[in-house]
């Protein structure tokens, strides 16, 4: 029988790539440096019409580091951005590092609520942020958290464009009783922080997670769990300083965090940002940049598909297109394929594990389970050991389903402050993932659902994945979401809210009958509903407990 220890997934591995991967750098920091020393001058961040060295990164980047430190900052202190995907995110994290201090990256669309949690959590003493989320959001939350100087900035900086369609009537906006990074880093222009250095072993970032089961908690991303994903994407990718990394993942997700930045620093290589997701303007940023990797959720690839003017010549330069945070159906990457011919590969990772744990080998076709019909999200990256387990943490055999559990370098020191959790979810340095899936004899794994999403239909488990995998096969459904609602008899029964492609029309009824003639009595939905949205996180996670749980 095969066993997890013999790591089967090995020869699936792409050509060149070892089992174990050895690194390059101790901390990211380092890894910026050694981009510095290669190429100072080559472009590193493009945004809109406007571009930024890794000279210039580093210029500025020193410049308010020494504000930062001018203002009180210690080594350890925790400083908060609150932006989108602009290039100021680029210049304060390494400004952070340099001045010895932990990044708190926050979700822009965090309200009063969500940041004043973010901020008490983590004790940050700086808050750098757009100006107008200050203006809409934190001014009400600083006065009662623990910062004591807020540095905002504009997302109108490093361009001229100011696209209409993602800046119309912004304009840029000086608050009281705020400093203005542009101001500091001129005042500060040509200064230079102490050297410092950290051990693979510091904390470098400080993620929440997406709270979709419980209050956001803090995973301490290490520096050596930085540098490590970052060392994972290029290899596995086989990515070189001549690639272009689109960033349309948000750079404040691990996503966003490591296969951006950390990978464009790690290569180094242009990072092409533009604020936030528009179809139309990723559309044009296609076509200028002519961008060859990137990882984005399901929902962005979705919109590309639905967008009447997006052509096959668009999606060409993209070689190494990956897809994490939500799942993939095998209908939506098989209608990807077939219009644009570029592959979707999966990838599978969590903030715990600082992004990628899983991928799929680029240019494989990942295998559909026949059962299930669930798509493979891959295999286990290099030295990394992931494992089926019982309710009791025993091993399942292949094709058992149970819970998915990871060990490797990769896995955060734990959460914040919450060690009764971090032994919890982490003990014995193995991560308990929360999410259902099982390996099958190839080494293959699939992610069935969250462990907590299981709908118990007279005494039957429904996975809630294997029904919306089901929906999507409908030429007419664009995104589905199950969950289980009361009912009498069955205790539990499906429900499934469903958006639609555009133009594209049919019943419930229809829907109904469709998951009927594939799916098992008690599996297919009894009940479904239309929406024009489905409710979700930024990184295309649907929050099904967000879900009316009523017929």
């Amino acid at each position: 029988m095969t066993t997890y220890d013999e790591r089967p997934w090995l020869s699936q591995y792409p050509p060149g790539i070892a089992a174990e991967l050895l690194p390059e750098f101790t901390d990211a920091l380092s890894m910026f440096r050694a981009a510095l020393t290669r190429a100072p001058d080559n472009r590193a961040i493009t945004y809109f019409d406007g571009q930024l060295s890794l000279r210039e990164i580093d210029d500025m980047s020193d410049a308010l580091a020494c504000a930062l430190l001018a203002a009180g900052v210690q080594r350890g202190d925790r400083v908060a951005l609150y932006l989108q995907n602009v290039p100021q995110f680029i210049v304060a994290l390494v400004a952070t590092w340099k001045a010895g201090a932990i990044l708190v990256s926050i979700n822009p669309m965090s309200r009063q609520r969500e940041l004043g949690h973010l901020l008490a959590d983590s004790g940050a003493r700086v808050l750098i942020c757009l100006e107008d989320l200050y203006d809409d959001i934190a001014r009400e939350v600083v006065p009662s958290s623990q910062v004591t100087l807020v540095i905002t900035t504009s997302a109108l900086e490093h361009q001229t464009r100011n696209d209409p369609r993602l800046f119309a009537g912004l304009a840029k906006v000086r608050h009281e009783g705020t400093m203005d990074l542009a101001e500091l880093v001129a005042q500060y222009a040509g200064q230079r922080p102490p050297e410092i250095s950290f051990a693979p072993s510091d904390v470098a970032l400080l993620t929440y997670t997406s709270g979709t089961t419980g209050a956001p908690k803090g995973a301490m991303n290490t520096h050596g769990n930085v540098t490590f994903s970052a060392q994972t994407l290029r290899d596995w990718c086989g990515l070189t300083s001549d690639d272009i990394v689109l960033g349309v993942a948000p750079l404040f997700h691990i996503t966003g965090l490591i296969a951006n930045i950390a990978l464009s620093m790690l290569l180094p290589a242009e990072l092409v940002l533009h604020y936030r997701f528009d179809v139309g303007v990723l559309l044009d940023t296609l076509r200028e940049r002519r961008p060859t990797f990137t990882v984005a959720a399901i929902p962005v690839f979705i919109a590309l598909a639905s967008a009447p003017e997006a052509t096959r010549e668009d999606m060409a330069s993209l070689r190494a297109a990956y897809s994490g945070g939500a799942p993939v159906s095998p209908a939506w990457a098989n209608r990807f394929i077939e219009q644009f011919g570029t592959r979707i590969h999966g990838i599978y990772g969590l903030t715990e594990t600082t992004s990628p744990s899983h991928m799929v080998p680029l240019g494989a076709q990942a295998p559909t389970d026949p059962t299930s019909g669930a798509l493979s999200v891959g295999i286990p990256v290099p030295s990394t050991m992931s494992r089926i387990v019982d309710d009791s943490g025993a091993d399942l055999p292949p094709g058992e389903v149970g819970e998915i559990v990871i060990s490797g370098p990769q896995l955060v020191a734990g959460y914040w402050h919450q060690p009764e959790e971090t032994e919890h979810a982490m003990g014995g340095r193995r991560l308990l993932t929360g999410d259902v899936g099982f390996m099958d004899a190839d080494g293959w794994f699939y992610v069935v659902d969250r462990k907590k999403d299981m709908i118990n239909a007279s005494g039957f488990k429904v996975w809630p994945r294997e029904v919306e995998d089901v929906l999507c096969e409908h030429d007419a459904v664009s995104e589905a979401a199950v969950v289980g609602v009361p009912d009498e008899y069955r205790g539990e029964t499906v429900k499934a809210y469903v958006t639609l492609r555009p133009g594209m029309a049919v019943t419930e009824d229809e829907l109904i009958a469709h998951c009927k003639e594939r799916m098992s009595a008690y599996k297919y939905p009894r009940s479904i509903e239309f929406m024009d949205v489905l409710p979700k996180t930024t990184t295309g996670k649907t929050l099904r407990r967000e879900l009316p749980r009523s017929h």
